[in-house]
C-alpha cells in the first residue's frame, strides 16, 4: 500500500474521488491509500467463511458483510474494507449511506504479506475506538494459523492462537464455531520458502 500523494484529502474529496472509479482506497486522516491486491487465497478463506456465517446467521439476528462496504472510523478519521464484519442487530450506516458502516460487532482480516503489520497494529488500534468492536480475528493465507482477539473488558483483550487443521474456531461474542478444515477449504499453500530467500513487506510502505 502505497501513498498517492503527499497531499491532504478531506473524507468527502476521499468518497467523492471512491464513486469515480472501480478501484479501492483506504482514506487514513488525510491520506488516500491504494489498496494491496487480493489473491485467490483470500478470496477462498474470505467466501469460505462469510459463506458459512450468513448460513449459521439466516434465523438470528447478525449479519455478514464481505468486502465491498466502508467502514468508517470517526476517532482515527479512517475510512477502511474489512474482509468481513459480522453486526449484531441492525447496522448503522453513516449519513444514511448503505455503503458505509459504522457498528461492527466482529471484524476479520485475512493477512496479506504486504499488510499483515499494519493489520496487526495500527488497524487493531484504531478498530478499537469503535465502541461496538468485541472481537478481532486475523487469517493467515499462507499457512493455518488464526489469531483470535476478543474483548474481555475495557483496554483488555485476550489472545488465542489456532495452528492446527483439526481445531474449531469458535467465536465468542456470537453463537457460531468453524473448524480450520472448512475454513480453509480449497486454498493451496505455497511451498514455504528457505530463510532469507524472501522478506516480508510490512506497514503501508
Amino acid at each position: 500500500m502505497q501513498v498517492t500523494q503527499q497531499r491532504y484529502y478531506t473524507p468527502e474529496e476521499y468518497l467523492e474521488l471512491e464513486e469515480g472509479t472501480d478501484s479501492k482506497c483506504e482514506y487514513i486522516d488525510g491520506q488516500i491509500i491504494p489498496m494491496a491486491g487480493k489473491t485467490a487465497n483470500h478470496n477462498r478463506i474470505s467466501l469460505n467463511l462469510s459463506a458459512a456465517l450468513n448460513f449459521a446467521f439466516r434465523q438470528r439476528d447478525y449479519e455478514v458483510f464481505m468486502g465491498d462496504v466502508r467502514l468508517w472510523i470517526p476517532k482515527k478519521c479512517t475510512y477502511t474494507y474489512p474482509d468481513v464484519m459480522i453486526l449484531a442487530g441492525e447496522p448503522e450506516f453513516f449519513n444514511n449511506r448503505m455503503d458505509i458502516i459504522l457498528n461492527p460487532q466482529i471484524i476479520v482480516e485475512v493477512l496479506l504479506k504486504s499488510t499483515k503489520g499494519y493489520d496487526r497494529e495500527d488497524k487493531f488500534q484504531a478498530y478499537r475506538t469503535i465502541s461496538t468492536f468485541q472481537e478481532y480475528l486475523l487469517i493467515d493465507q499462507t499457512g493455518i494459523h488464526v489469531d483470535q482477539f476478543s474483548k474481555t473488558g475495557k483496554k483488555q483483550w485476550t489472545l488465542r492462537e489456532y495452528d492446527e487443521e483439526d481445531e474449531a474456531i469458535a467465536l465468542v461474542t456470537v453463537p457460531f464455531e468453524i473448524s480450520l478444515q472448512d475454513l480453509y477449504n480449497k486454498v493451496k499453500f505455497e511451498p514455504v520458502e528457505s530463510e532469507g530467500e524472501s522478506a516480508d513487506i510490512e506497514g503501508l510502505g
